[in-house]
């Protein structure tokens, strides 16, 4: 069995439309020396998006993302990593998480071990990603704007916003729920998202993939770089 990490870390940074091209320099340097940081297990930089789609029109090159797993529970300094980001960054917040359930592979690995399926009472996150087939990419963005527009207006839906690895095809979502019951109820309930996880069998739209779900320990920061709702806490 994978070792579950003890802590998982979600870092994200708004940088200022001047400051783009050096964010672009960041994320050529700094994939390398983020997964070399002591007690980092498994690391990401990534890109984003709205979330609404999926592809370059749905990117957002004043908005970047690490995606970190920690071998120790008192991990999450980014060091210099971290520092770089800071100083070109207009707002940042953080999410420390503990994962809770998750399902697939990143990169051919198990990023988050196999946890197994622990509770919470609070707030949780769940972060999917996933490889697309090339053949099948067309049809896996005909299928998104539905579950988009229903995820926007879904009770209980905190935050959210897209990540990617590259402009194409290498991309993922971040969600924050109230509880777990409001994440659950969206994703085996509403009829279009039923309809995608259906067709996901069929149509292979995936080379890789992975889900996973997370308990939301505490978010420091400027939650409205999470994308997150007007008028909630």
């Amino acid at each position: 069995m994978n070792p579950v990490p003890p802590l998982v870390t979600l870092h994200v940074w708004r940088v200022p439309r001047r400051a783009v091209g050096r964010a672009f320099v960041r994320m050529a340097a700094d994939p390398r020396r983020l997964r070399r940081l002591p007690g980092v297990r498994f690391g990401k930089l990534l890109g984003t998006g709205t979330g609404t789609g999926f592809g370059p029109g749905d990117s957002d090159l004043t908005r970047y993302a690490a995606v970190v797993a920690w071998d120790d529970a008192g991990g999450g300094d980014l060091g210099r990593v971290g520092a770089a980001w800071d100083a070109i960054a207009t707002s940042a917040a953080r999410a420390d998480l503990r994962p809770l359930t998750s399902r697939g592979r990143w990169s051919g690995t198990v990023p988050f071990g196999e946890p197994s399926g622990g509770r919470t009472d609070g707030p949780v996150l769940a972060l999917t990603r996933a490889r697309l087939r090339p053949a099948k990419a067309l049809t896996f963005w005909r299928a998104v704007p539905p579950v988009a527009r229903e995820l926007a207006a879904a009770p209980g839906l905190l935050a959210r916003f897209g990540l990617g690895e590259a402009p194409v095809g290498w991309q993922g979502t971040v969600s924050v729920w109230r509880d777990a019951t409001d994440l659950t109820r969206f994703a085996y309930r509403q009829p279009e998202h039923r309809a995608v996880i259906a067709r996901t069998a069929a149509v292979d739209w995936y080379a890789e993939d992975l889900f996973a779900r997370f308990a939301v320990l505490g978010i420091s920061g400027d939650r409205a770089v999470l994308g997150w709702r007007e008028g909630e806490r």
